[in-house]
């Protein structure tokens, strides 16, 4: 985000991107895998401080999630809706913690298709509605070192 900026998932009004420019533009959040929203939600509240800035129930993507403002940033708190939701998976599989790392990019399908092209793995052939309308897509962590992407762009 931009230093003045005042709403860490305010949406920006996109610019064409250019052959030289960067794929991701900035962090937009952190993910955080958790299975009590509420619990979590009161954990960063009471220990760092942290106020939710925007909550909502996803149920394409199975989660309940909370945005919690960092600086020009955000924490996003995502708790399973189901047990076979994505979120519950992983939270079966690797427990709490750190479930993803989130960029805003200008146009989620040129970049996407951009990393098709250098041979990294897309999850989605087209995007889909995340956080607050925004599109998402993912690029796979076999291919990014281990860490699962998301790239955001915001709605306009």
């Amino acid at each position: 985000m931009t230093p003045h900026s005042t709403n860490p998932i305010a949406p920006k009004n996109p610019a064409p991107l250019g052959a030289g420019d960067p794929l991701l533009t900035e962090v937009d959040h952190v993910g955080i895998a958790v299975p009590d929203l509420e619990a979590a939600k009161e954990f960063y509240s009471r220990v760092f401080g942290l106020k939710v800035v925007h909550e909502e129930t996803n149920e394409a993507q199975g989660v309940r999630e909370a945005m919690l403002g960092v600086g020009d940033s955000c924490i996003q708190l995502l708790a399973p809706l189901t047990a076979d939701s994505t979120i519950a998976k992983f939270l079966d599989r690797s427990g709490p913690g750190i479930q993803q790392v989130a960029y805003r990019v200008i146009d989620v399908r040129a970049v996407a298709a951009t990393l098709r092209e250098r041979g990294v793995r897309v999850l989605y052939d087209e995007p889909k509605i995340g956080t607050a309308g925004s599109l998402v897509n993912f690029a796979h962590p076999k291919d990014c070192g281990g860490v699962l992407i998301e790239l955001v762009q915001p709605a306009s």
